[in-house]
């Protein structure tokens, strides 16, 4: 045979080194696929299970109904400590008992996020919710004390100011019948978070129909939908007929926010540090971003424009929409338990007494009932209702072996709904964490604000400003609830929201009078 001529000979070489390739990388995929699928097979799991395309035929279109099937799962298989579910070619244990979930959210290997987080990168990157490994932990050592408790009753002021302006607008409300009291309640903490992560004003309460606000909210619903829809994952079809573009205009305008806030902050940090309050005569107080554009680490490098804009990102996004559903799941209940409210406003009598003064520390501190009204809130309704981790390492969870790689999904809104813990679980009793009713409670069977190295860095930020928005509007009206739990039908998505809002009704409150 004669040689072929030289100009056809690289490009065949090319082609069969690119076959080749191709050939290795599905061999391998197929081999992990297979070592998975084998290895996890005496796990339960549900029916209607097929190779490759697992169990996403099943899966319901309607982000309400998919939460909802995903609940009826863990009912289902409540007498199992776990089971298996395959999202096209990437399967998930799921745990919602204390002694599964602990073995897995107490052990560093296990410290990545699962693959799905990964839709989230183009928005918030790898920062603190979505990084891992030496950039996690170097991240978190750097960001923690910027969440000290000393730092954080700065911000006191902002959560007093907006939420005067909250009840200033629910007064409007008051003695006019039922209204949706979600939208107010959300841009009060919109505005909270965006005053104290990025000292910019974008005044939510009185502009709701801004682009910055209706963005956050449909990114959140467009990564959702993709997590669940395993055929849009590669980008080429998800670009070419999902939600691509609608996703990268989406993520423009969010961008394009937080990235001119930044660079108008660096530029006048300066100024920030040296500028004094001319009627006090003390300094202003710092946003987290004034602290992150001067935070450095252990060698004295300063955080990137980047960085900055990851942390920024996060703060945003899980810094609001979670407290915003947390204290509407609240004002939901104390309207539907007319005696914990009792309860709830004769402690407020006892701490504030008829004074309208702004909520301070000491204040808090003794708004023990509240506290634990809104932790009961948390348990039947977890602003994060599942997250998941990918498993480092192969293990044993309870006698079942699970391979490295694979993920495990931890149910919130099923583990707290275990009954060995929380008798009568779907009744609403926050007595239960009172000090004396926890005694014997094992840490990992509740979970609002995740465990382990990875919990939330934000919660006593969180509980702070619940504390503090909920007490303002608390001490002005009685709440009567328009829904039963039944209409409510939460929605999982990145966050859990009642699919058509919080109805109620708000009566200004006469003070009451103590024996």
């Amino acid at each position: 045979m004669a040689d072929l001529p030289g100009s056809l000979t690289l490009p065949l070489l090319g082609a069969s080194v690119f076959v080749a390739a191709l050939t290795c990388l599905t061999y391998w995929m197929l081999g992990e696929y297979l070592h998975k699928w084998f290895t996890m097979k005496p796990i339960p799991q549900l029916q209607g299970t097929y190779p490759l395309i697992g169990n996403a035929l099943l899966f319901k279109p309607n982000a309400g109904d998919f939460f909802n099937q995903i609940v009826e799962y863990t009912r289902e298989f409540s007498n199992y400590p776990l089971f298996k579910i395959w999202v096209g070619p990437v399967p998930f244990v799921v745990l919602f008992h204390p002694e599964t979930v602990e073995p897995v959210l107490n052990n560093a290997v296990h410290m990545e996020k699962s693959y799905s987080y990964s839709f989230l990168h183009p928005w918030l990157g790898t920062g603190l919710l979505t990084s891992t490994g030496p950039k996690w932990r170097h991240r978190r050592k750097m960001l923690t004390p910027t969440f000290h408790f000393s730092i954080l009753t700065d911000f006191l002021e902002v959560m007093n100011e907006q939420a005067e302006i909250l009840v200033e607008k629910l007064e409007l409300q008051a003695g006019k019948g039922p209204f949706n009291c979600f939208s107010h309640i959300t841009l009060c903490a919109l505005d909270i978070i965006c005053e104290t992560a990025m000292g910019k004003k974008i005044y939510a309460q009185s502009n709701s129909e801004s682009e910055y606000v209706k963005c956050v909210y449909k990114m959140s619903d467009i990564i959702s939908r993709r997590q669940r829809t395993p055929w849009f994952w590669p980008d080429f079809v998800y670009y070419s007929f999902g939600d691509g573009r609608e996703h990268d205009s989406t993520l423009k305008v969010l961008h394009s926010f937080t990235y001119k806030v930044i660079t108008e902050r660096s530029e006048n940090i300066s100024c920030v540090e040296s500028d004094r309050d001319s009627d006090h005569g003390r300094r202003k107080r710092q946003a987290f971003l004034d602290m992150l554009l001067k935070t450095t680490d252990e060698d004295g490098n300063k955080m990137s424009h980047g960085d900055i804009q990851e942390e920024v990102d996060t703060f945003m996004f899980r810094g609001h929409d979670t407290t915003a559903a947390s204290m509407n799941w609240v004002m939901h209940l104390l309207g539907s338990h007319p005696k914990a409210q009792s309860k709830v406003h004769q402690e407020l009598q006892e701490v504030f007494g008829e004074s309208d003064r702004p909520t301070n520390i000491e204040d808090l501190k003794k708004l023990k009932y509240l506290e634990c009204v809104i932790r009961e809130a948390l348990r039947l309704f977890p602003s994060v209702p599942f997250f998941a981790r990918s498993l480092g390492e192969d293990c044993h969870i309870n006698g079942f072996k699970v391979p490295k790689g694979a993920n495990a999904i931890i149910i919130t809104y099923g583990l707290h709904r275990d009954p060995r813990y929380f008798p009568d679980p779907e009744e609403f009793r926050p007595e239960r964490f009172l000090p004396e009713n926890s005694v014997g409670r094992p840490p990992y069977a509740y979970l609002p604000f995740s465990a382990g190295l990875r919990n939330c860095i934000g919660q006593r930020f969180a509980l702070m400003e619940e504390k503090v928005v909920l007490a303002s509007i608390l001490r002005r009206f009685t709440v009567e609830a328009c829904q039963t739990r039944e209409e409510l039908r939460p929605v999982g998505e990145l966050i859990l929201r009642p699919e058509k809002g919080i109805w109620i009704k708000l009566e200004k409150r006469k003070p009451l009078v103590l024996s």
